[in-house]
């Protein structure tokens, strides 16, 4: 399909804007970029019970986290939320329209994690501290207003990685159980060899070199790439994973990684929906306050949260 107008309107005034791409930008000046950016969701206005900034403990210190507790009577499903940006870029603030979408739509607590970024902190630390707060979130449940047995992760770009690596350590460490993720156009192989890589490499404002970029930040070398941890498409066995519903976007170079994903999830048994979004670019979903298209795929997560959560 061609691209969705609405996302060629943004590209082009991104386009106008001039100014480097953003992997030739130093680190520092690409994370504010991407924090100037943050006000396309458009949604801080949404009714929630409560917002509330915490830390809680980590592998290497406090985590800041901040939870999203929608209005009605608890407990809740919970949510534990992983932002994306290479592993390098992005924050609280980036995702905060995302987050209170999806508590407001799913009628969910969200746990948004302030995960160690890179390149100060390598592979594993970013899917060290996801784990920690996803572990920490299903204890402290109740405390949190929410039922122990309704946990939930989910995450874009690198947060969808880091959802399908914390599913897999979920599993591989026992615990704790989880009843469904939700990796929005996720990254799941450091290779960079699918045919979306060429077909996208360029003008949809995510872009191949960008990706190995950040890769390049992430990890401390390429040995590192093949851990399923890293990589989770490397992993040899998907069974047992939480049911997933998986979102890719048509004009994106991770779309080809995304969907092999979710094919493999389902060829190993594991309840799966993918949904392309035809005519979008990758980062489309925090974009609800200038894209129709983003309000269908928050409407959409927030339609199988709720079925996951029994609400």
């Amino acid at each position: 399909m061609p691209l969705d107008p609405q996302a060629r309107a943004f590209l082009d005034q991104m386009a106008s804007m001039g100014g480097p791409p953003l992997h030739a930008l130093p680190v520092a000046d690409a994370r504010a970029l991407m924090t100037a950016m943050a006000g396309m969701s458009g949604t801080r206005d949404l009714p929630l019970a409560k917002v509330e900034n915490r830390t809680i403990p980590g592998p290497a210190g406090q985590i800041p986290v901040r939870v999203y507790t929608p209005n009605g009577t608890g407990p809740f499903g919970l949510l534990v939320f992983f932002h994306g940006g290479g592993w390098v870029i992005g924050n609280l603030d980036t995702h905060d329209g995302t987050c209170r979408e999806l508590a407001h739509g799913a009628g969910c607590v969200v746990l948004s994690v302030d995960y160690r970024l890179a390149p100060e902190h390598k592979f594993p630390a970013a899917a060290d501290d996801c784990y920690a707060a996803t572990a920490w979130a299903a204890a402290h449940a109740a405390e949190l207003g929410a039922d122990p047995a309704k946990i939930a992760i989910g995450g874009d770009s690198a947060g969808g990685n880091l959802t399908c690596v914390v599913a897999l350590m979920a599993r591989d460490k026992g615990g704790p159980t989880l009843c469904f993720q939700l990796p929005i156009y996720p990254a799941t192989s450091h290779a960079l060899d699918m045919p979306s890589y060429v077909e996208n490499a360029t003008g949809y404002l995510l872009e191949t070199d960008a990706m190995v970029w950040f890769w390049g930040h992430y990890l401390a070398n390429k040995a590192d790439g093949e851990n399923p941890y890293a990589s989770p498409l490397r992993a040899k066995d998907l069974k047992g994973l939480p049911p997933a519903f998986v979102i890719t976007a048509e004009f994106d170079p991770l779309r080809d990684e995304g969907e092999l994903y979710a094919k493999r999830l389902q060829e190993a048994g594991v309840p799966t929906t993918l949904e392309r979004f035809d005519g979008m670019i990758h980062g489309f979903i925090g974009m609800s306050a200038i894209m129709d298209q983003a309000k269908t795929g928050i409407a959409d997560s927030c339609a199988a949260l709720k079925k996951a959560f029994g609400r």
